[in-house]
């Protein structure tokens, strides 16, 4: 059993605990971050000396520290070496005093001061722009490491001639930020940041110290706020790509904890529909802007305009894809003996003057399957708190025309048999085609099959056609050699792509349909039971 303390954090003193990110019980590994410190010039995450399990916390959310105080007991494993107090992996070097600059208006190069041992930091925000007055103290960039958030403040009073780097690029200490042309003007401007808490010894040197992001209150949707996050947090909110200005801090100071950018997630997913003012097509957050570019000056060009299907098709294809969680499950059947009697039957229905299509056979499959799974006959309540499940069957079928892709519904595909339900879709194929289909045709399904096996390819993954949970594709069959038990035999193997709606079908359950769909296929018969 070892104590583990606060290790050397420079020149600070009292500084406050925003968040424990460890309980008693938890196992913790070398270098795992314990709790995070934070003062007004720097956020810091002191991480465990040595691999073992917290046994006790000594310290609570708001406690102020310094070097020495204790954090926690930890029990270190076996085959650990017995904990030492950590060099901490944040801003703790007060940096040298840095030069005036000039007296005239020659232009000084602001370097990235002493930030103790970090190098190759990235820069994750640049906060100023050429043509800006910027004050003495402003800051100028936001570097991050994976252990502390700094922002690097001006120590003259200016304004920015040209920048040195840009966001992404990894600097350390004495790498160039920007070049800085001193302005009285600018000496007079107030800074506007909210006034900071008593800082610690190195903050009252004007020197280019290591600074975070100032701590703020008020709501993030407000314009220039923001978040207030640590290194760790900040990492989980980009995995998830979560952008933290939409996210409500809980923590001190309104801070943003792990759990509040979890919370934020699970409350996006279960309403299923975003706030109105979210942009990206409604997402919860910031996706980039459309690059805008001038594709004339590469080489020539024709411009044609989408067709009205597609110009009415696209936004709600774009909806369902961004709203939707999307799983695809992939499977095939073996419609050897199906092919064969469609074929074996083709004779009949040329004299009722259609054909028998395995589309008609995929219809009548998919009914089966569907009322033995029927959460895949279902829609999502748009509040997302219950699941409507629809017993009726009508199945939308998609259709290549000139004009675009349409998915005309075949309805109650559960009373009609295999030589109507080809007898209806080549009528309603010829419809769309001509585009004459009425606005009924359209409306009403409850699952869909998009089927390209006329034209070729081995897997794709449809989009689902909201409201509808999941949707079927099928794709072109070939014969492969399938072992039997005994031997390999020529097989006709048709591949099946399942999109769906993760929220209402889970996995376990899709790949049941599909193996349950695929005995059907290939014993047609099962379609009577």
């Amino acid at each position: 059993m070892s104590q583990v303390v606060v290790p050397d954090i420079g020149d600070f003193e009292d500084v406050e605990v925003i968040e424990v990110l460890v309980k008693p019980g938890d196992s913790v590994s070398k270098e795992q971050s314990l709790i995070t410190l934070e003062s007004d010039k720097a956020t810091m995450e002191i991480p465990s000396p040595a691999a073992g399990v917290v046994k006790e916390l000594k310290i609570k959310t708001g406690d102020k520290v310094s070097k020495g105080s204790p954090i926690l007991e930890l029990e270190a494993k076996d085959d650990a070496p017995k904990p030492q107090p950590a060099k901490a992996p944040a801003p703790e070097k007060p940096p040298a005093q840095p030069e005036k600059p000039p007296a005239g208006g020659e232009a000084q190069t602001i370097p990235v001061p002493d930030i103790g041992d970090f190098k190759e930091v990235e820069v994750i925000e640049l906060l100023v722009k050429p043509g800006d007055a910027v004050t003495k103290e402003q800051s100028l960039v936001t570097l991050e490491s994976d252990k502390a958030t700094m922002e690097i403040p001006s120590p003259a009073a200016g304004v920015v001639k040209e920048l040195k780097l840009k966001v992404g690029d990894r600097v350390s200490k004495g790498s160039p930020i920007l070049l800085l042309e001193p302005g009285g003007e600018a000496a007079e401007k107030p800074v506007e940041k909210p006034a900071p808490q008593a800082a610690p010894k190195a903050a009252a040197k004007p020197a280019p110290a290591p600074a975070p992001a100032p701590a703020r209150a008020e709501p993030h949707a407000q314009s220039g706020a923001k978040p207030h996050a640590s290194p760790s947090v900040r990492k989980f909110a980009r995995e998830l790509g979560v952008a933290l200005e939409r996210v409500q801090g809980s923590g001190p100071k309104g801070r943003i904890l792990h759990s509040d950018v979890q919370a934020f997630v699970k409350g996006a997913l279960e309403t299923g529909a975003p706030p109105a003012t979210a942009k990206g097509g409604g997402l919860p957050f910031d996706l980039p802007a459309w690059p805008d570019v001038d594709f004339a000056k590469f080489g020539p060009i024709e411009k044609k305009p989408l067709s009205r299907i597609q110009k009415l098709s696209g936004p709600y294809l774009h909806r369902n894809w961004i709203s939707i969680p999307h799983i695809t499950q992939f499977d095939e059947a073996d419609i050897t003996d199906l092919e064969a009697f469609r074929k074996a039957q083709g004779a009949e229905t040329e004299k009722r003057g259609f054909k028998l299509t395995m589309l008609a056979f995929m219809i009548k499959a998919c009914v089966t399957a569907l009322r033995q799974f029927p959460q895949f006959n279902a829609s999502l309540e748009p509040g997302g708190a219950s699941v409507i499940f629809k017993k009726y069957y009508h199945i939308g079928v998609a259709v290549d025309t000139p004009g675009g892709l349409v998915v005309p519904v075949v309805r109650d595909a559960d009373r009609k048999g295999v030589f109507d339900l080809a007898q209806e879709l080549a009528g309603i194929s010829k419809l769309a085609r001509d585009g004459k289909l009425k606005a009924a045709d359209l409306q009403g399904g409850t699952f869909s099959i998009s089927s390209l096996g006329g034209i070729g390819g081995t897997a794709f993954t449809p989009i689902i056609n909201a409201p509808e949970v999941a949707i079927l594709g099928v794709s072109r069959a070939v014969i492969r050699p399938v072992w039997n038990g005994h031997e390999f035999m020529p097989r006709l193997m048709l591949p099946l792509s399942l999109s769906y709606d993760h929220r209402v079908i889970d996995g376990a359950t899709a790949a049941r349909f599909t193996t349950y769909l695929v005995s059907v296929l290939s014993d047609i018969r099962k379609s009577l039971l």
